[in-house]
């Protein structure tokens, strides 16, 4: 029996798509922090009649979180209560395409947020900021990071799936498993963070939009052959290729994890259709995420946020043991930017 997916293939797309600029080749490491020895206090002042804020006698510190991903950058400026007073967006910052070039849009995206803050330039070095990146655990990202000039009074890095854990669990020891174009489990406990998996595809991302687009590439060509059944799965994924296995073998040797990720839909359509080969791969990706959340409660973890653009659709084939420690996440990777920035507070809303 086909479980109750429930989800139209146009919303597993959309969040699929929304998770290619995730390309979990991004692994987690260590927190790494610079400080420039900043007084603790913030100039708050009043916009004039030009726009520009004056100095007041107020004292407070803001905070900047970015989520750099491999589509875009996002940027939140808040004060110490938790109000937003800036937003900032730019495009893909992931450490695929550079560090400088990465650098340079993380830099778009926190003047954007000050500028909509209307902060004056004198008061950038009070905020603390938290940043968040697609690909930091790259050979040398994190120290080149580390080295780079900034204007603020603290900067803290990690990768992007230790902030969404970090707002998953609004700052507070806790874990989370990401299932998207890739896969990787996260635990923090005592401030710590260690993680399970995410050594990148095709060795690992177990359960993961490029793992299932593997094993639907796998099924077609054993289809073709007439050693397995040709249902609706396989004829879609030949289709594609011109009914060509050779086609399919080819284009394996040029495609990456996210082009492996959009024949993922083809396969949950074809298991909502009750497709004895995709209901397989299905259920052994099933099978896979059961198995890491076995790994992160062996690590001490009690209750598990499941995310990512495939999470929902895989949430009905998980074992019932599996889903009784799930919970929702509380807030987003952005927010999760900040708690890595040092803000303590309660987000709004």
């Amino acid at each position: 029996m086909v479980p109750p997916i429930g989800i139209s293939l146009q919303y597993i797309l959309r969040r699929i798509e929304s998770q290619i600029y995730h390309e979990n080749q991004s692994h987690l490491a260590g927190l790494s922090q610079l400080s420039c020895q900043k007084p603790l206090s913030f100039r708050l002042g009043t916009k004039n009649e030009t726009g520009i804020i004056d100095e007041g006698s107020g004292t407070i510190t803001l905070y900047l979180g970015l989520d750099a991903g491999g589509s875009h950058c996002r940027a939140r400026l808040i004060d110490e209560n938790g109000d937003i007073l800036g937003t900032g967006h730019a495009g893909a910052a992931n450490t695929r395409i550079g560090f400088e070039n990465s650098l340079n849009t993380l830099k778009a995206a926190w003047n954007a947020a000050i500028a909509d803050a209307g902060l004056a330039h004198n008061d950038i070095d009070r905020i603390r900021a938290g940043v968040g990146i697609a690909g930091y655990k790259r050979a040398g990202a994190a120290e080149a990071f580390a080295a780079a000039p900034h204007p603020f009074e603290t900067i803290r890095f990690a990768s992007d799936a230790v902030i969404a854990n970090l707002g998953a669990h609004a700052g507070k020891d806790g874990a989370t498993l990401i299932v998207g174009t890739g896969s990787i489990g996260i635990i923090r406990a005592h401030g710590e963070d260690k993680t399970i998996g995410g050594y990148g595809f095709p060795v690992s991302d177990e359960a993961s939009g490029a793992w299932i687009g593997l094993e639907a590439a796998r099924h077609a060509v054993l289809a073709y052959d007439g050693r397995t059944e040709m249902g609706p799965l396989a004829r879609n994924v030949l289709d594609r290729f011109g009914d060509d296995p050779v086609a399919i073998v080819r284009w394996t040797d040029r495609a990456t994890a996210t082009d492996y990720a959009g024949l993922a839909p083809l396969v949950v359509e074809a298991a909502q259709l009750a497709d004895a080969g995709a209901m397989e791969i299905v259920r052994t990706a099933a099978i896979q995420i059961d198995a890491f959340v076995e790994a992160l409660i062996a690590r001490g973890a009690s209750a598990i946020c499941l995310m990512g653009g495939l999470g929902p659709v895989l949430r009905p084939w998980l074992a019932p043991t599996t889903r009784d420690v799930l919970v929702e996440p509380r807030h987003d990777a952005l927010t999760g930017a900040l708690f890595l920035a040092g803000w303590t507070g309660l987000p709004r809303g």
